[in-house]
């Protein structure tokens, strides 16, 4: 009984194992099925969202190509209108004329008055009135046109004119000769204070290029034997080629090295913190400069300036003062070639009378600074102009005042300073040289022409 009953059994579980088995199949099936439904759904919706993307682009993209060219169309049509408008304007201005040329595009400028200018520039105007602007006649301001022509000059753009030349070089000497600011030079000429600024400069710069080699430089020596003749006959010393000096222009205080630019001498004078910068210039018995040292800050003495200077190294290193004189002031040193007066106490007659005849000749110099300060305002007042350019300003001041000097140009008395503020006559007030003598020989030389002017009866007697 045992047998067919475990048979029975086996058999039972067999049909149950099946029945199981086919079941988790069916369930495999149907989870399998689930699975893919769902997948399938997700993949659906997700194609649906991008053709409801790639519609909505298409739209914006219809949209703005739509835009665009409603866009251009307008912009066709209003450039359609302008040019009617502007050949309507040119048929009115040219009395209907179909070939007047087509309007050239400006750029916008500020419209400013240059009346004062237009009425300076006609041939009608004053010489008088011209020469109190410029510092010079007619004739001479169309020299200094002509030869800085080609540096200087514009052309004319599609944008804008160009300025004239003749306008440029009036700017440059109008703000040299008043020295009035920028706003008041952009004022008079109808131009713009920037434009005013750059055209001061370049004109500077092309006086200094062009004009300096020719209106300022050291004479040769024909020219030498000359002035060397000149000045023996207003103060009876010989082989005398030039009277230096040094003078001080103010400027503002400077951001750096405030301390050099600070100028002592002055402060105490005038009561009055003041910063300069210097010029030293040699010049001959017409008060031409032929030579200019600008720009050494104002705390360095006469000396000192003298030093830094191209004349002295070219003395000192070569041929160029053998045997010749340049006669300064009490503030340089006594060389081989700088002739300079005796600054001990308790003189001589002797000493006396050679001292007044140096002063007859630096005269000469101080005369040719009074002048220049004079014409050139500019150099009396702290001016806008920067530091480093000034150089090339004063620069251009010396050069004009050549210019003026060897063309006659007479100066408004009015307008001579009569008393250069640097003036070394007064013994407290100038700076003597540590060393003062540096030249037995010329010690020697300097008693024999002391010597000889008063037992020739060649010094004057208002030492007496």
């Amino acid at each position: 009984m045992n047998e067919p009953t475990t048979r029975k059994r086996r058999k039972k579980n067999k049909e149950e194992s099946t029945q199981k088995n086919k079941k988790k199949k069916e369930l495999n099936g149907i989870f399998t099925s689930l699975l893919f439904i769902d997948a399938q759904q997700k993949s659906e919706e997700q194609q649906q969202e991008d053709d409801d993307e790639e519609k909505l682009l298409s739209i914006e993209t219809n949209d703005k190509k739509k835009d665009m060219l409603d866009y251009y169309s307008n912009l066709d049509n209003c450039n359609s209108e302008v040019e009617e408008s502007d050949q309507n304007k040119r048929k009115k201005l040219a009395g209907g004329d179909s070939l007047t040329p087509a309007h050239h595009r400006r750029l916008w400028v500020k419209d400013r008055s240059g009346a004062w200018w237009d009425k300076c520039n006609r041939p009608e105007f004053p010489e008088e009135e011209f020469r109190k602007a410029f510092r010079m006649g007619r004739v001479t301001f169309e020299a200094i046109c002509e030869e800085l022509n080609s540096v200087i000059a514009k052309e004319d753009t599609t944008l804008r004119n160009a300025i004239p030349v003749r306008q440029r070089v009036a700017v440059c000497l109008w703000r040299l000769a008043t020295g009035d600011p920028l706003r008041v030079v952009s004022k008079r000429f109808g131009l713009g204070i920037s434009t005013c600024h750059k055209l001061v400069l370049e004109v500077c710069t092309a006086i200094r290029t062009v004009l300096m080699p020719k209106y300022l430089q050291w004479p040769n020596d024909v020219t030498s034997r000359n002035i060397k003749d000149e000045f023996e006959t207003v103060s009876g010393i010989p082989n005398v080629v030039g009277s230096m000096y040094t003078s001080h222009v103010p400027i503002i205080a400077p951001k750096i090295s405030v301390s050099a630019y600070f100028n002592k001498r002055h402060t105490e004078k005038n009561h009055k913190t003041c910063y300069s910068i210097t010029v030293q210039g040699v010049v001959d018995h017409r008060g031409v400069f032929t030579d200019v040292c600008i720009g050494w800050p104002g705390s360095m003495g006469d000396d000192q300036v003298l030093e830094k200077s191209a004349l002295f190294q070219r003395a000192n290193s070569g041929s160029l003062l053998n045997g010749v004189w340049v006669v300064g002031g009490s503030g340089y040193p006594l060389l081989d070639w700088v002739l300079v007066p005796y600054t001990q106490k308790n003189l001589t007659w002797t000493q006396h009378a050679f001292n007044e005849k140096i002063g007859e000749v630096q005269t000469v110099a101080k005369d040719a600074f009074g002048r220049l300060k004079g014409r050139w305002c500019c150099l009396q007042k702290r001016t806008e102009v920067k530091l480093q350019d000034l150089p090339v300003v004063l620069g251009a001041c010396c050069v004009l005042h050549n210019i003026c000097e060897l063309k006659n140009e007479e100066m408004d008395p009015e307008l001579k300073v009569d008393h250069v503020d640097d003036d070394d006559d007064d013994d407290d007030m100038v700076m003597v040289p540590e060393v003062a003598l540096r030249s037995a020989s010329s010690m020697k030389a300097r008693d024999a022409i002391a010597h000889n002017l008063l037992h020739h009866g060649l010094a004057g007697t208002s030492f007496v």
